[in-house]
C-alpha cells in the first residue's frame, strides 16, 4: 500500500491519499477541507478514489467530506457512531474556527474495533481508540506495518481531551492497549506534523512512554 500525505486546511491537518498498488484504487483519509489540493494529489498519483475513510469527526479532518464523496460519487467509512453528535455539529464548528460552512453528512458505514476497511486489494483493521473523541478511529495496514492514527498520538504528545466527550485517562488507555501492542517498528501518520513510530513514542514521548509506569 502507498500513501501520500496532504496538508489540509489552516490546522494542517494530514489529510492522506493510500492507494493500492496492484488496482490503483485510493481511498482518501480526512478530507477536512482544500479540496483542490486532494483533487490534485489523485491526479498526479493517477488513482481512482473508490472511498473516503474518517477517523473522526473534527471540522479539520470532516469539514470536505460531503463536498467530496458527493463529487466521486463514493460512500464514507467511519468514524464510530459515537461521533454522530461531532458531524452534526461541524456547521457550529466552522463557524467557532473560521472555516467554511461544511454540509453534514452520514457516513454510509459507521465503523466498530476489530472491522476491517479495503481498499483495492488491501486490507486495513480498524481500531477504536476513544479519548480524543468518543468515537475516534485508527486504521492499521498489517503488511506495510504503518498506522493512521488521526489525533490520537502525536510524534512527541497526544491529542487533546479539552473537547465535549474528550477523556485523558481514555486517550491514554487507547493508546497503551490498542496502539503501542501493534509492535515497536509500527510507523504511524498523524493528524498534525511529522510521523514518528510507536517504538519512538513509547521512549520519549512525555505523555504516554513507558517511563511514565
Amino acid at each position: 500500500m502507498k500513501y501520500r500525505i496532504i496538508p489540509v486546511t489552516p490546522f494542517q491537518q494530514n489529510c492522506s491519499l493510500i492507494w493500492c498498488e496492484t488496482t490503483r484504487k485510493a481511498a482518501v483519509v480526512d478530507p477536512g477541507g482544500d479540496l483542490d489540493r486532494i483533487r490534485a494529489a489523485v491526479s498526479e498519483e493517477a488513482v481512482t478514489v473508490e472511498k473516503i475513510l474518517l477517523t473522526h469527526a473534527h471540522i479539520d479532518h470532516a469539514g470536505g467530506t460531503a463536498e467530496l464523496a458527493r463529487e466521486l460519487a463514493v460512500p464514507i467509512e467511519g468514524p464510530q457512531r459515537e461521533d454522530q453528535f461531532w458531524i452534526a455539529g461541524l456547521p457550529q464548528q466552522a463557524q467557532m474556527f473560521g472555516f467554511p460552512t461544511p454540509e453534514t453528512f452520514t457516513p454510509d458505514r459507521w465503523l466498530n474495533d476489530g472491522e476491517e476497511v479495503t481498499v483495492g486489494e488491501q486490507t486495513l483493521q480498524v481500531l477504536h481508540c476513544p479519548g480524543h473523541t468518543p468515537g475516534h478511529v485508527v486504521f492499521f495496514h498489517q503488511s506495510s506495518r504503518l498506522a493512521l492514527v488521526g489525533d490520537v498520538l502525536f510524534h512527541g504528545s497526544i491529542g487533546r481531551t479539552d473537547f465535549p466527550k474528550g477523556d485523558h485517562a481514555t486517550l491514554i488507555r487507547s493508546i497503551r492497549e490498542k496502539l503501542f501492542p501493534l509492535g515497536d517498528d509500527v510507523a504511524f501518520i498523524p493528524g498534525h506534523g511529522p510521523m514518528s513510530t510507536f517504538g519512538k513514542e513509547r521512549a520519549t514521548n512525555p505523555f504516554v512512554s513507558d517511563h511514565r509506569g
